[in-house]
């Protein structure tokens, strides 16, 4: 194999594998990007048995063939060579090596046979569909902070994507909670997604699936089967097993006869949050709500540490009500919100608290609150 390729070209898409290789594994191979010369262009290949990406990129190709190189020493080379650099890699099967030349640098890298890198089955899709970037980016970036990091639940360990009721008829649903916070954002259904089966996207997954985002006018091909999923753009092919397990009924934890409703600048509030939380105890983090007339007070005594107080103006015609949170899971949920204003919608001191994006139904997060 002999090719010639652009160095931003070639950074992008090693870029893109050597993030899904593991670092620490026991199969040699798997450190490995596959890297396979054909017709018009070049792709490369990398997967950690969970996940893998296809990344296609143009090149001048004098000899086809394939190898397979170590994902991060090739990234890290790259990297370093001076931008607009021609890259040329020539594979030389019966020696084992793959030599890197650009400009004057000139680099020799031990491969391993393409024979031995695993290439994921292909399954068949019960679901195909296209959506648009801004909307996946949108529906996964929401909703992905409050994924579980608990191991023993693994079935929280990632968001769970599934056609469900909107107000206005059905919607592609995002939801991932970890038992103490949950976010339920919902978008329009794409065509052809409804008789999509519900998936758990794994954590790695939503990391990996957001470098394929960030292009709005882009639109993403998704397939859905019962173990995979998959997103493809032109230029990049992502498939991934999805967690094999069953996603609670997020229904019940979402109150429905919250009445009490806090209406508050977003940015303002999560700024005092911030200040305020900044002498709270690093276990705990707990935030103090007294809620009056029109005036929300914020406050927080660590007896180790010292006491805060803050007051806003904000909008609240209620009864008077004191409640304690979490001041990280505060802070993530407030971050959320991209319009002006965020709305709390509270029942009392125990319950969990609701909060929207102004009117906007089609963004849902839940908070427990804390004893303080």
């Amino acid at each position: 194999m002999k090719i010639s390729i652009e160095r931003g070209a070639l950074l992008k898409a090693v870029a893109q594998a050597q993030s899904v290789v593991e670092r620490r594994n026991t199969i040699p191979i798997l450190a490995n990007v596959l890297i396979e010369a054909e017709g018009e262009g070049v792709q490369f290949r990398a997967t950690d048995l969970d996940i893998e990406v296809v990344d296609k990129a143009p090149a001048m190709i004098e000899r086809p063939g394939a190898t397979t190189v170590s994902a991060t020493t090739l990234h890290e080379i790259v990297r370093k060579l001076p931008d607009g650099a021609l890259v040329t890699l020539t594979a030389d099967a019966a020696a084992g090596r793959l030599t890197v030349d650009a400009g004057r640098s000139n680099f020799s890298l031990a491969t391993l046979p393409r024979e031995d890198f695993p290439v994921m089955a292909s399954s068949e899709y019960q679901s195909n569909f296209t959506a648009n970037a801004a909307v996946l980016r949108r529906l996964f970036d929401k909703s992905k902070f409050a994924i579980s990091t608990e191991e023993t639940r693994y079935y929280l360990n990632g968001v769970y994507m599934h056609v469900a009721d909107g107000d206005g008829g059905k919607v592609l649903r995002c939801v991932a909670t970890d038992g103490h916070r949950l976010a339920r954002i919902d978008a329009d259904l794409p065509a052809g997604a409804t008789d999509m089966p519900g998936v758990i996207v794994p954590r790695k997954t939503v990391g990996e699936l957001r470098k394929l985002l960030d292009d709005d006018e882009m639109d993403i091909a998704v397939s859905v089967s019962e173990t995979k999923v998959r997103f493809a753009t032109p230029d990049i092919t992502l498939t991934s097993k999805v967690i094999d397990g069953t996603f609670p009924d997020y229904t019940r934890v979402i109150p429905q006869g919250n009445t009490r409703r806090l209406e508050v600048d977003a940015s303002e509030f999560a700024k005092a949050v911030d200040r305020v939380a900044t002498v709270s105890s690093e276990r705990s983090r707990a935030v103090k709500l007294q809620l009056d007339e029109d005036k929300l007070v914020l406050s927080v005594n660590a007896p180790d540490s010292g006491a805060a107080e803050e007051e806003l103006a904000v909008a609240y015609g209620d009864e008077r009500l004191e409640i304690g949170f979490n001041a990280k899971y505060l802070l993530e949920i407030a971050s959320q919100v991209d319009r002006e204003n965020a709305v709390f919608l509270f029942n009392s001191s125990g319950d969990p608290t609701l909060m929207r994006e102004g009117n906007d139904q089609s963004a849902v997060y839940v908070v427990m609150p804390m004893r303080v």
